[in-house]
């Protein structure tokens, strides 16, 4: 089988009337002769209207009760969905995370797939049907609906692809590709055509909104290209994979973007005995909560006092304040949190190999009186927090210190052949 995977968030849902443009599209997938596979997220802010239902409640920590909850909001989506194509006469059959075989890990609100069974879904394609499946969501060993955590949706999309050995990988958002900054903040942001897995990884992780880590990472394991495109229009959008491109290799563009995030928190841990080392405790306890840690800074094994600095997202601190209490106060110590940051990131390939980069980043910082305090640089990011009200200014200062609204120069001609494309797409993806 030819097999496309398309999948569509819940703004491209958001309507009725987007939900049957969204369907006109996979129809028209359908008609050309491919097999569909179709995956879809909760319509619009049904998965938010979900949880402020369950908070009027009780509380809202992950729970099997509370993904029970949440995942009616996909399993309503893929009925919809199958009904709306039956309506425009493309047969299909909805499939939620455990009809479609998605089996994961016991993790509630954070689980991952661990296997696929894809003969439902083999079953569907068969018989020249749309097999729409939820994401976001699966079944444990036990048997029990679990759900994803951020993202979830997009790595069942990936994962199915991967599975299926689709020949391609269609991310469907509100927006038309992956930029190189947010352009609801940056008007003079351009829309990348072509961006290599590891870099959107980086972005991801450093707050770009348009796909999570997860589903990023999982689609370089696998192979799978990705496109990310707009659910509203035709633009091409961007394609993420290894693609190799025509430019010479090392006086290529290092930076390619600027991410942003605002769901940041800085986490200081102190205390009086130098002699014990908290970090393994403060490390195993981030853990047991599913927190991911960033902007690690340490005291050295010599110090009077054990300092130990981070960077959390912000909408977990709540989860995580008691349990790092515990552990600072054991030892005669503490725990100070920061809630009025935000962290700034260039992202790219080889910024390492380059140190202009990380001292271009700061003096452009340092031109808009834009106030910095802990750095990281690794290979394909380099990450600054600021204060959160300057946050935005510093997007727009890197944006333009590294010229990023403006295309990167073409190869030369060589030998009187014009230049090729700016990448090289697969014939299927064009």
């Amino acid at each position: 089988m030819d097999v496309l995977v398309q999948k569509y968030g819940g703004t491209s849902l958001g309507t009725l009337d987007r939900v049957r443009n969204a369907a006109m599209r996979i129809g028209q997938a359908w008609r050309s002769g491919r097999s569909v596979v179709a995956v879809v997220s909760a319509r619009g802010s049904r998965t938010d209207d979900l949880l402020r239902l369950a908070a009027d409640i009780g509380p809202t920590t992950p729970s099997r009760e509370l993904d029970q909850l949440l995942a009616v909001g996909e399993s309503e989506s893929v009925a919809m969905m199958a009904l709306t194509l039956r309506g425009l006469g493309v047969p299909a059959s909805s499939l939620t995370g455990h009809q479609a075989g998605i089996s994961t890990t016991d993790r509630h609100g954070d689980a991952l797939i661990s296997t696929i069974a894809t003969g439902p879904v083999h079953a569907v394609l068969s018989e020249r049907r749309v097999a729409v499946v939820a994401g976001f969501q699966g079944v444990n060993r036990a048997g029990d609906v679990t759900t994803l955590g951020r993202g979830g949706s997009d790595t069942t999309a990936v994962a199915l692809a991967a599975q299926l050995r689709a020949s391609a990988c269609e991310i469907y958002t509100d927006v038309d590709g992956v930029f190189s900054a947010d352009p609801r903040i940056m008007p003079a942001a351009r829309c990348l055509r072509w961006i290599h897995p590891e870099v959107m990884a980086e972005m991801a992780f450093a707050g770009a909104r348009i796909l999570h880590t997860r589903c990023v990472e999982l689609a370089a394991m696998e192979g799978v290209v990705v496109s990310v495109r707009n659910a509203m229009s035709q633009a091409p959008g961007t394609i993420i994979s290894e693609l190799p491109d025509d430019r010479p290799l090392e006086t290529r563009r290092a930076v390619v973007a600027v991410a942003h995030d605002t769901d940041v928190a800085r986490v200081l841990v102190h205390c009086r005995n130098g002699c014990h080392d908290l970090a393994p405790e403060v490390f195993e306890a981030l853990s047991a909560q599913g927190t991911v840690v960033d902007l690690v800074a340490r005291s050295g094994p010599h110090e009077k006092e054990f300092r130990m600095g981070f960077t959390i997202r912000r909408s977990e601190v709540s989860r995580v304040r008691d349990a790092l209490h515990k552990v600072a106060v054991g030892f005669g110590g503490g725990v100070h949190f920061d809630e009025n940051v935000g962290k700034v990131s260039v992202v790219g390939m080889g910024l390492l190999s380059r140190p202009e980069y990380t001292a271009k980043l700061m003096a452009a910082l340092s031109a808009a009186d834009i106030p910095t305090s802990w750095i990281f640089t690794s290979q394909s990011r380099l990450s600054v927090i600021v204060p959160q009200d300057s946050t935005v200014a510093a997007v727009d200062a890197l944006h333009r210190a590294f010229q990023l609204d403006r295309q990167e120069p073409r190869p030369p001609v060589r030998n009187g052949t014009a230049p090729t494309s700016e990448h090289v797409i697969p014939a299927r993806d064009r």
